[in-house]
């Protein structure tokens, strides 16, 4: 079982400043914006991670923890229409024209599936479903290569204070799903805001950055939840269908076997009815009784006075059909520790939150990524950039609107660089 997609790295503090560059790749562009939130049309609940996508191109972004969302209409493109959609509720399309640049609200109503309108007999098991879908993806995944921008977010909390916030854009080369060759990934613009003085004695970093996210493609990389010998270690039920952009899916529980003693992961996978192509995939890892096992899987560096304990790992990704292809969409990871120096009476808990998602995409026409200019899988984000000062930061480019934590909580570091400015 491959193990080094998401490692940290613990290790002793000493003292960190705030940081503050110019930004060398600002630029100008010709965009309207527009922001809101998306609320459950049941319950008026917010809805976190909806995809949003423009009418007619591959631009896009998706609503965050608290159902909020920005996204940024360019002028020259022709979209006359922004499209909302979530697992389980109905696709919405708004037209452009009938939408305020603030404060808009978007309901979406929960679809109902009959039973009837989805026919698993077709498969003698929920198993041999799996095994079709990862079988077909180079029917239903891109045979092209493609550069990708997305945005990035990475958060570190000590118990529920932000101690850690790193946002980017980054360019995914990504590479054919029939092709061996991984992805790689360019940074192009970034910032940081980090007060390590939140940590107490020990800092936590993680180290992957966006391949934590980008390796959670379990189309492109089978190998890291089901290879060949790993299927046959889990058991696959079918769960209730559902439905994503108003088609509908089959959904697959899955689970380890109870005589695998090894950490695996449990979870759902929701599966194109027609297609058969992976829409969506929401898992975690098992911890239960997996003791120094489970240790060794995260933890990179320590020191030796400090006893680690991971408390839950989650994961999801999303993918978007374009053209009856399938594209790598959406990452989330979310890690929780229990970090306790030996000889201290109390322990602290630190929670690590990255995500990922595909703002736009085009084919790549043989354009190649130079050594120096490719992260390398093992980046730790917090040591590559710097600087949390412009509040117009990211210009035309799409991102995740921060949650109402994340967003105290630069607030608080402008306030005081303003002081010190001052």
């Amino acid at each position: 079982m491959k193990t080094n997609r998401w490692a940290i790295i613990l290790f002793c503090m000493a003292w960190w400043s705030l940081m503050s560059t110019p930004d060398a790749l600002a630029q100008v562009l010709d965009y309207t914006e527009y922001s809101g939130r998306v609320i459950d049309g049941s319950t008026n609940d917010p809805l976190a991670s909806v995809s949003i996508k423009l009418s007619e191109t591959n631009l896009g972004t998706i609503s965050n923890d608290e159902g909020d969302f920005t996204i940024k209409v360019p002028n020259d493109r022709g979209v006359d229409a922004i499209l909302f959609s979530l697992l389980g509720y109905e696709t919405k399309r708004v037209s452009l024209s009938s939408l305020r640049s603030e404060d808009n609200r978007i309901i979406l109503n929960p679809k109902v599936m009959e039973l009837s309108q989805i026919n698993i007999s077709t498969f003698k098991s929920a198993k041999a479903l799996v095994k079709t879908v990862l079988s077909k993806k180079g029917e239903n995944h891109p045979a092209h290569a493609a550069v990708m921008t997305a945005f990035y977010r990475e958060t570190i909390k000590r118990r529920s204070r932000n101690v850690s916030l790193t946002e980017a854009v980054v360019d995914i080369y990504k590479q054919s799903y029939s092709s061996g060759q991984k992805d790689d990934i360019a940074l192009h613009k970034a910032r940081k805001s980090t007060d390590y003085r939140r940590l107490d004695t020990v800092a936590l970093k993680l180290q992957g950055g966006p391949y934590s996210t980008l390796y959670l493609d379990i189309m492109k990389y089978p190998e890291y939840i089901f290879t060949p010998v790993m299927i046959d270690e889990y058991e696959f039920s079918f769960g209730a269908p559902s439905t994503v952009n108003n088609k509908p899916v089959y959904v697959v529980n899955f689970r380890q076997k109870d005589d695998v003693d090894v950490p695996r992961y449990f979870g759902s996978l929701f599966i194109d009815s027609e297609s058969l192509a992976l829409s969506s995939a929401v898992y975690s890892l098992n911890l239960t009784n997996m003791g120094d096992t489970a240790n060794k899987m995260f933890v990179k560096k320590k020191p030796r006075d400090i006893d680690v304990t991971p408390l839950h790992a989650s994961y999801r990704v999303d993918y978007r059909e374009q053209n009856g292809r399938w594209y790598y969409g959406y990452g989330y990871v979310d890690l929780s520790f229990k970090v306790k120096k030996r000889g201290k009476l109390f322990n602290s808990v630190y929670t690590l939150m990255s995500e990922m998602a595909i703002t736009d995409w085009r084919m790549n026409q043989g354009e190649k990524l130079r050594g120096k200019d490719r992260l390398r899988p093992t980046v730790i984000m917090t040591d590559e950039v710097s600087g949390f000062r412009d509040p117009d930061f990211w210009g035309p480019y799409n991102l995740i609107e921060p949650e109402k934590s994340i967003e105290s909580a630069i607030n608080k570091i402008r306030r005081k660089l303003r002081r010190e400015d001052g």
